[in-house]
This record gives C-alpha cells, structure tokens and sequence, in this order.
C-alpha cells in the first residue's frame, strides 16, 4: 500500500479522535484503532514511513504511530 494514502487514512482516524479534549485518550483511541484494524503490514509500513515522516501527520497521529513502535 501507498505511503502517502496510509498516513492520509491515519490523519483521518486522528481527525475523528482529535475532537476528545483528553490528548491523551485521543492518542490512545488512534492506536487502538491502527492496532485494532489495520493489518501487520500497513501497521508496519506506517511506522517505517513514520520515522523520517512524522511532520506529515497530526500530532496525535505521529505520537500513537510512535507508540506503537
């Protein structure tokens, strides 16, 4: 899967939880979200991509992508 369309489905999914006033919890829901419905490889992919392309996602996004490192 494309780089670009994997961090554009994450930004979408940290769109959705970036409306909760807990940053935390709004990190958490990302992660459990990626960890919970994207497959092994697209998680994988996205953490690579993550690593010298964290300025090209939410805030929210590049922390959970981090956690699930």
């Amino acid at each position: 899967m494309d780089n670009q369309n994997l961090v554009t489905m994450a930004n979408n999914i940290g769109a959705f939880f970036k409306s909760e006033p807990d940053r935390e919890l709004a990190i958490k829901g990302v992660e459990q979200h990626i960890r919970n419905f994207w497959e092994p490889r697209m998680r994988s992919a996205i953490i690579a991509h993550s690593q010298n392309h964290s300025d090209e996602m939410l805030d929210i996004v590049a922390e959970a992508v981090k956690r699930l490192a």
